[in-house]
């Protein structure tokens, strides 16, 4: 399986990095098996740190060795609907924060072993 990586900086070796700001499953390295959902990323994430450009890094992985991983599959932002539900943010903020984006899927790799399993392969700017 082929996966992608927007950023503003050619990432060939992945790290997990803690971030300031709330991610969809925590701390992690985020992919997406779609390109162009990879590339908004990688726009977004220029635009918001105002340096580097768009670029995305391309990443192999064997589906036998995912299959070998302890992993999680959610239909649908889950943490964001809790939230909602627990009254931590308003509907509008909730609605804000599940519909412009419209992704198709996500894969959040948060071991270093799960990370072990990703082969760079290139990268492509945009």
């Amino acid at each position: 399986m082929i996966l992608f990586h927007g950023s503003n900086v050619e990432v060939k070796v992945p790290q997990i990095i803690k971030s300031k700001r709330l991610l969809d499953f925590g701390t992690g390295f985020y992919l997406t098996s779609d390109f162009e959902q990879a590339k908004k990323w990688a726009v977004r994430t220029t635009n918001r740190r105002e340096a580097g450009v768009p670029i995305i890094s391309v990443f192999e992985i064997d589906d036998s060795q995912l299959e070998r991983l302890d992993t999680l599959i959610f239909e649908q932002a889950i943490r964001t609907v809790n939230n909602y539900l627990k009254g931590y943010f308003t509907e509008e903020i909730a609605i804000q924060l599940l519909l412009p984006q419209k992704l198709k899927d996500q894969y959040a790799f948060k071991t270093e072993k799960a990370l072990a399993i990703l082969g760079f392969k290139e990268v492509r700017f945009v």
